[in-house]
């Protein structure tokens, strides 16, 4: 069994079950990029560069979706509305926790 540590912020919810409703707990995309998630980042592992903090809300969610030009940057910031569009369904949102991940917190 490989391990790998991540850092979940404290106030993240804990981990859903595999196929339950996305809850924000951050450790899919804290674990490795989704395949939106290495285009934005240009990485393959580590956490995604696209991964946003939501306070207020105190969960985790998809900058592709929430923060699109923030995540383009000024260059491409002309197709934040097309990559906040598709992204939902490149992601696969509201499909259900896919993390075959087992998390523990201290």
């Amino acid at each position: 069994m490989q391990h790998q540590v991540i850092h979940i912020h404290p106030s993240a919810p804990p981990q859903p079950a595999l196929g339950a409703p996305c809850n924000g707990c951050g450790v899919c995309c804290l674990a490795e990029p989704c395949p939106l998630g290495q285009v934005i980042s240009r990485k393959r592992s580590g956490a995604c560069d696209a991964l946003r903090w939501d306070a207020v809300q105190a969960v985790y969610r998809c900058g592709a979706i929430t923060d699109a030009a923030g995540v383009l940057g000024p260059r491409w910031r002309w197709a934040a509305p097309v990559l906040q569009k598709l992204a939902g369904r490149w992601i696969a949102a509201g499909v259900g926790c896919d993390a075959q991940l087992k998390s523990e917190r201290d």
